[in-house]
């Protein structure tokens, strides 16, 4: 790496405190920082001690006073329904205003919890910010969730107000969400006061007398609540990540390093500033809608785009074209794995070409390993630069990226890009020892970590001290294995749990993935390690084809064994995989492949809380035992 990226990474990685006190300057502080990095009491790191600021502040008030209040913050796009929103900062203020308000009244204040179980909607980013407005905290819990779920995560922030809608909208059908909130109260130990409720057209829900509230007439009603001072340690939200048994983990974002570090963000590592259109093609429910739907793009002052539909079915394969044209995108983000359903149903990419592009120039994806092949079609396809980038619900924000706003590197498929500056990335051995160049072990960070990552889990230092910083002393281990090449590039190549040993030799099964997934046939797969008498584990692949395929499956089968054989080695013993006609996931799109080696070695398993539609897993259960590959 040379020129100015390896400047600016040289600067944050020597001195990071003057780095992001630097970076800091270009937000709105109510209230100084005293200390910008607190290493007094490590492993429990601060930044931006002393300083008070607020975060809806930032996002939409400093717009507003500096003139721009007319630019358009939102826009709103239901591929479902067919509706379209623009909303300006002006009218966002005046809304997110009247949001808080209402919070008050309802006696909710600095530091109260409140749950927001919204679809994709306006609404459900008036309440966020409503929520940063008045310093309580959000946990957003993504909609639809099942109601056990949702009262787990409702014991454990101890809300004290529920903010949701009627329903949300999937293709070709309504789910109503009233029924699984009344539920959930119901189920948790901890009650809730009030439940704020908007009702969408499609489903109009049942209130319950003195807790329910109407969003529209108690909006209406409502007066303006100003920004209050938030201290920058204090937290922004708390996150859930997603557990199939007990106590999901609950993610705390600072509230200071979670602004400087996502602003920062927008304009270095995706090109995005005031004016600039955004989309980040997620959900408010997952962590990359909370910092790249809601909150980065608008402080950043950029146009942000909200999208209610799927990849493909609403109603085809061309809807991300269609949106990105139509709000002259500048920079897309999204996972690979909705990719790869676009080009299941449109190999060749010729929905593309009848929409104007010529304004779009940056396509990200991160969510989960981005296999080359799907790279290489982005960028056929697209003619712009295609960015994987790698980080978690735990950072916030990218740890491995292109940082296309400082310095377009040359892309290598496969990898996340170099660590971002300020993120000091290593490769450690299960031994503890940090590995050569090229050579596969568990992804670490040394600590400190950057500003904007979690500082602990709500309510919990001992289980944030024992799932991330037990393994590796001085390092929070992200539960990721790869390697660094010897330019610095990152390659995240599948999670540690992943990694299998076949005969003594630890292989990853994601390198074997992307040795499927550049068949011409295949449009997606997923590879496990699943229990071998004779060699401890061995690998089983599981592949969908591409839409229209005219071959045998037979043949297909026989082809990709080969190739593993060839680019990995007979060491690999890969030797089984069958056809699939859908992967199991999780609603943000990461392949449930734990639960899949459940299923071929006929163990129980919880349902998982997260699975996009329960009934794949009986069919992948069918596709096995049709192919004799179900174990006794």
């Amino acid at each position: 790496m040379t020129g100015l990226f390896n400047e600016v990474k040289k600067h944050a990685d020597t001195d990071p405190a003057e780095f992001w006190a630097a970076a800091a300057e270009d937000v709105s502080w109510i209230k100084p920082v005293t200390i910008i990095l607190d290493d007094a009491k490590p492993p429990f790191y601060r930044w931006f001690v002393g300083g008070e600021i607020n975060g809806c502040y930032n996002a939409v008030d400093c717009h507003v006073e500096a003139g721009h209040g007319d630019r358009t913050a939102i826009i709103y796009d239901s591929a479902i329904i067919g509706v379209k929103e623009f909303i300006s900062y002006a009218e966002l203020q005046d809304r997110v205003a009247r949001c808080a308000d209402v919070l008050l009244q309802n006696g909710i204040t600095y530091g109260d919890r409140v749950i927001i179980y919204m679809p994709m909607i306006p609404q459900a980013l008036v309440a966020m910010l409503a929520c940063a407005r008045i310093g309580a905290v959000h946990s957003v819990v993504f909609g639809g969730f099942a109601a056990a779920e949702l009262a787990k995560r409702i014991d454990d922030a101890t809300p004290k107000m529920i903010i949701t809608a009627s329903c949300g909208l999937e293709p070709g059908r309504v789910v109503e969400y009233k029924p699984l909130i009344d539920d959930a109260i119901e189920l948790s130990s901890h009650k809730i006061d009030n439940v704020l409720l908007y009702q969408r057209e499609m489903c109009k829900a049942v209130m319950i007398d003195s807790r329910d509230m109407d969003w529209d007439e108690a909006l209406a009603a409502a007066g303006h609540a100003a920004c209050v001072p938030v201290k920058s340690e204090d937290p922004a939200y708390i996150l859930y990540t997603s557990g199939t048994t007990g106590t999901p983990k609950g993610v705390v974002r600072p509230t200071a390093g979670h602004i400087v570090a996502l602003k920062w963000s927008m304009q270095n590592i995706f090109s995005c500033g005031p004016g600039d259109v955004y989309w980040a093609a997620s959900d408010v429910g997952w962590v990359v809608g909370h910092s790249y739907i809601v909150y980065a793009p608008l402080f950043a002052g950029c146009t942000t785009v909200l999208f209610e539909g799927k990849p493909v079915g609403t109603p085809d394969a061309s809807t991300f074209w269609r949106v990105i044209a139509e709000h002259k995108v500048k920079t897309m983000f999204t996972a690979p794995t909705a990719m790869r359903a676009i080009k299941k149903e449109d190999p060749s990419g010729e929905l593309v070409k009848q929409f104007d592009m010529s304004h779009f120039k940056l396509q990200f994806l991160a969510g989960e390993r981005c296999d080359p092949d799907t790279l290489h079609w982005c960028e056929d396809i697209l003619g712009v630069p295609t960015i994987d980038h790698w980080w978690q619900t735990e950072t916030g924000w990218p740890i491995a990226a292109n940082c296309t706003g400082i310095e377009l590197l040359p892309v290598k498929a496969g990898s996340s890009g170099p660590a971002v500056p300020s993120w000091d990335v290593q490769v450690i051995s299960d031994e503890g020892h940090q590995v050569a160049a090229g050579e596969i072990g568990s992804l670490v960070i040394k600590l400190p970590m950057p500003p904007g990552t979690l500082p602990t889990l709500w309510q919990n230092d001992e289980r944030f001290l024992k799932s991330y910083l037990s393994s590796f002393e001085g390092y929070y281990a992200t539960g990721d294995a790869g390697y660094i090449d010897e330019d610095g590039y990152i390659f995240v190549m599948s999670r540690t749990d992943d990694i299998i040993n076949v005969a003594g030799h630890r292989l990853s099964t994601g390198a074997m993935e992307e040795v499927l997934a550049g068949h011409p046939d295949v449009a997606e797969c997923a590879v496990i390690g699943v229990h071998d008498a004779l060699k401890g584990q061995v690998p089983l692949g599981f592949v969908v084809l591409k839409t229209g395929t005219p071959r045998a499956g037979t043949e297909i089968l026989a082809e990709i064994v080969q190739r593993v054989r060839s680019e990995i080695g007979p060491v690999a013993a890969f030797k089984q995989a069958v056809i699939v006609g859908r992967l199991p996931k999780t609603r943000s799109g990461k392949i449930l492949r734990a639960t899949m080696q459940k299923i071929v070695q006929n163990e129980d398993f919880p349902l998982p809380a997260t699975i996009d539609d329960p009934v794949i897993l009986e069919e992948i259960d069918d596709a096995l035992q049709q192919a004799g590959l179900k174990q006794v």
